[in-house]
């Protein structure tokens, strides 16, 4: 799972196995960020995320969650077709999976142990940061 700015620079991630839900695991993705001086004013996601004691932690610690409803969910409440214009700035995270992509060794997971994939991780970040400024 990973956390991007505006612009796609990476900002957090978390490496797990494949089986825990996407909701599980926000908590602790949120809590890998460590930008000084930066709050998150909204966290756009996709339908995975679509979960009212998400919404509800979230909305505690001042984030505005912005998922469209999911299709199967009973009693959904209409939603704010403004707030629901940011979601389609989806693309940038999309974008940053992309360029994290070109880097042939995190594309296959070769490594044993997790750690050394996370390192790799950072140093594909590091890369994709320098080039953006």
């Amino acid at each position: 799972m990973l956390v991007t700015d505006g612009k796609g620079t990476p900002l957090g991630l978390h490496v797990d196995r494949a089986s825990p839900s996407e909701v599980t695991l926000l908590e602790e993705v949120l809590a890998d960020v460590r930008v000084p001086r930066t709050r998150l004013p909204r966290l756009i996601g996709d339908r995975a995320y679509d979960s009212n004691p998400l919404r509800r932690k979230l909305a505690r610690r001042g984030i505005r969650l912005i998922v469209p409803y999911r299709s199967s969910r009973k009693n959904a409440k209409p939603q704010d077709g403004r707030l629901l214009r940011r979601y389609k700035h989806r693309w940038i995270i999309e974008r940053t999976f992309s360029w994290i992509q070109r880097f042939r060794r995190l594309i296959v997971r070769h490594e044993y142990y997790a750690l050394m994939f996370c390192a790799f991780l950072h140093l594909a970040f590091i890369i994709i940061t320098l080039r953006r400024l």
